[in-house]
């Protein structure tokens, strides 16, 4: 009977050690996708800045470098949360944030875009033009206070890192038997 729990306690160690291993083996593959497609979408921008370059007439391929470019900046913050996750073993919401917030400017560059091309279009003094605006702007809307949503997060966790991180020599230095040992009994 003795020899049960061992038993157990064995099989759960090794459980615990093949899932470790499988989830690390995942976060290698996630981060070697992740790669090759960033430099996949670099080269597609570093394309679309060549075609730019050709034709100067249009503002439009700007957008679209921009935007892949944006594309890349998420990709590079998403394989730097899986190196993290690597590392530390935990995930942290700041990443996230961070890719939120890029998404959302993409996004607002991708409706600038498209409603810059509906006014260029001649739809401007349409029904159709006018509803395509009015989303537009309501969508603008959203992702402007999303945006700041974001970066009010973000702010918030750095200046909780930063007071922790400023708290935490403190109490090192109060524990400390050097820090005066005002609250801990006299030795005899």
């Amino acid at each position: 009977m003795a020899s049960e729990p061992s038993e157990k306690a064995r099989a759960i160690r090794l459980s615990i050690e093949l899932f470790q291993h499988i989830e690390l083996f995942v976060y290698v593959a996630l981060g070697i996708v992740l790669s090759v497609t960033s430099v996949l979408a670099l080269g597609s921008a570093a394309l679309l800045l060549l075609e730019g370059i050709r034709d100067w007439s249009s503002t439009g391929p700007i957008f679209l470098i921009v935007d892949r470019l944006m594309f890349v900046l998420m990709l590079i913050e998403i394989l730097h949360t899986v190196r993290g996750s690597v590392r530390s073993g935990e995930l942290t919401p700041e990443p996230f944030l961070i890719i939120g917030l890029i998404a959302s400017i993409r996004n607002v560059l991708v409706i600038t875009l498209k409603s810059s091309g509906i006014t260029s279009e001649g739809h401007h003094g349409s029904i159709e033009g006018e509803m395509l605006f009015r989303s537009s702007i309501i969508e603008l809307g959203v992702l402007g206070a999303l945006i700041l949503i974001f970066v009010v997060s973000i702010y918030l966790l750095r200046r909780r890192r930063a007071l922790t991180a400023a708290d935490a020599p403190q109490a090192d230095q109060d524990r400390s038997p050097r820090a005066g040992n005002e609250s801990s009994p006299a030795r005899v």
